[in-house]
């Protein structure tokens, strides 16, 4: 069993990092949205952020591309500070949740847009444009068509090729699949990171869907009311969360908030006594994932699990699993099983070295 202090982490796994934030902050008037955030980001890795609406990861990310000025702090590309400069010369590409093509105009032109700006030649943008088209596996029949003519994931594919025609340093993607079909969005998220894994940009992509995050980056930065709660690997934010927070946000959790007994053997939780030792009359909060829970023999008991009885209220089928809420005490808790419980009755056991438990203050 893990027990940790309410303290946030903010250390990279991967040292080497082209892309420094120091200290972030961003007001809109009475609201921080971005509360002195610093970040490494590690050189050609896709790092995410996540977390939930109005965190200010897209915030973060409009600060990152020039949209936003910063109201303290500052950001670094290769050691050249870049927040003082226009966004067009940071070095820096942008794909928008809305995509944010020009209607009127048509493929061919959208992704031609940044080089005709620059001024490139005529010649290097034709060749440019048939190199990015293939890139993103568009075939050139489509550069005459206007994005009114396309189907959502085609959009993307052209904005993503417009963003990456002008070949950025860094690319920068703002929840782009989350206007797309369950199953576009799956293919889709496939190939942005083969794309990614291929051409090796350094790539910061802002999501709320934590199975996109987990299952796309190399670096997940977990945010919440502004900050930064923890950085790491996919495998450690959703296995090793470094708060409550994050481990509640990640995967579907059993969240159950009560306090330690006068002598700091057991706590109390909505009418349920826990085996869990800590500080007396503590407060604290025990997180487990719903899949973690185990169903045992009515009465039986183990020294590796907390064990309790409760109640089957209901269960919804999902596919690959079913989700039971079972009554226990005062508390509802989630148990995902591969197939239906038959028993209204159940004895629930929690393997101790799958419970979290995050002391407060």
């Amino acid at each position: 069993m893990m027990t940790r202090d309410e303290q946030p982490t903010n250390i990279s796994p991967i040292q080497t990092s082209p892309l420094r934030l120091e200290n972030v902050t961003k007001r809109f008037g009475a609201v921080t949205a971005v509360e002195r955030v610093s970040l490494d980001i590690p050189r050609g890795a896709f790092t995410t952020l996540l977390g939930p609406s109005g965190c200010g990861k897209t915030t973060l990310l409009r600060i990152i591309a020039g949209f936003y000025e910063p109201d303290g702090g500052g950001i670094f590309l290769d050691d050249k500070r870049i927040d003082q400069m226009p966004t067009h010369l940071r070095g820096t590409a942008m794909v928008f949740q809305d995509y944010a093509l020009w209607p009127h105009m048509t493929v061919y032109d959208n992704i031609a847009y940044g080089l005709r700006m620059s001024k490139t030649a005529h010649d290097e943008i034709e060749r440019r444009v048939q190199e990015t088209m293939g890139l993103v596996e568009m075939p050139a029949e489509f550069l005459k068509r206007r994005p009114t003519e396309l189907s959502g994931g085609q959009q993307q594919r052209v904005a993503l090729a417009r963003a990456l025609i002008v070949r950025p340093r860094v690319l920068l993607l703002d929840e782009p699949l989350s206007n797309l079909d369950a199953k576009v969005r799956q293919r889709l998220r496939l190939e942005i990171r083969r794309l990614q894994r291929r051409i090796g940009i350094t790539t910061i992509y802002v999501t709320h869907d934590q199975e996109e995050a987990l299952s796309m980056s190399d670096v997940v930065v977990v945010m919440n009311q502004g900050r930064v709660v923890q950085v790491g690997l996919p495998e450690d934010i959703y296995r090793k969360p470094a708060t409550a927070f994050v481990a509640e946000f990640m995967g579907v959790s059993n969240v159950l908030r009560g306090a330690f007994t006068a002598d700091g053997k057991a706590m109390r939780v909505a009418g349920i006594e826990l085996p869990i030792p800590g500080l007396p009359n503590g407060a604290a909060t025990v997180v487990f994932k719903a899949d973690e829970a185990e169903i045992i023999a009515e009465g039986a008991a183990r020294s590796d699990a907390i064990t309790f009885d409760g109640v089957v209220e209901e269960a919804f089928f999902f596919g690959a699993m079913y989700r039971h809420f079972v009554a226990a005490g005062e508390a509802t808790i989630l148990v995902d099983r591969p197939t239906r419980l038959e028993s209204k009755r159940v004895r629930l056991a929690i393997p101790r070295a799958k419970v979290q438990v995050f002391t407060e203050g």
